[in-house]
């Protein structure tokens, strides 16, 4: 029996929503204007906005993975699920920075954005089998 087109987005997005949730999250936070954004000397000293971009893009691609390859609809996306998710969080992740250059108030793009996302992206590249293993399979299904 086939589901159609609308069955079809239906599935795609209970097994995708945690990841655009995030995404939506990202968004955000990357619009606040500057001035809204405590300033903490010591943090800044250990370059933790990096930290947090690379956190944040961990998080997304992990999620991003795990929607595409439990999702059913669209079989090319659910094979080439890890090289897919990783595209888009760094294609994301490059808007993103570009609108922070353009669009949003008091806020600023920087290449080393770019490269902390990006880093972020690859290690939850990298570890995502063990974050399946010994957290994902039990929380997202």
């Amino acid at each position: 029996m086939e589901r159609g087109y609308r069955g079809e987005v239906v599935m795609f997005f209970k097994y995708t929503w945690w990841s655009l949730l995030w995404a939506l999250i990202i968004f955000i936070l990357c619009a606040i204007p500057g001035r809204d954004i405590p300033h903490v000397s010591f943090l800044e000293l250990i370059s933790f906005d990096k930290f947090v971009h690379a956190g944040v893009f961990f998080v997304l691609i992990v999620l991003t993975i795990r929607g595409f390859l439990l999702q059913n609809s669209f079989t090319r996306l659910q094979r080439s699920a890890k090289i897919s998710a990783f595209v888009i969080c760094i294609i994301y992740g490059g808007l993103l920075e570009i609108m922070q250059g353009t669009l949003f108030e008091g806020r600023s793009a920087s290449w080393f954005d770019i490269i902390a996302n990006s880093f972020g992206a690859a290690m939850g590249l990298l570890l995502y089998k063990h974050i399946e293993y010994y957290f994902l399979r039990y929380f997202i299904r």
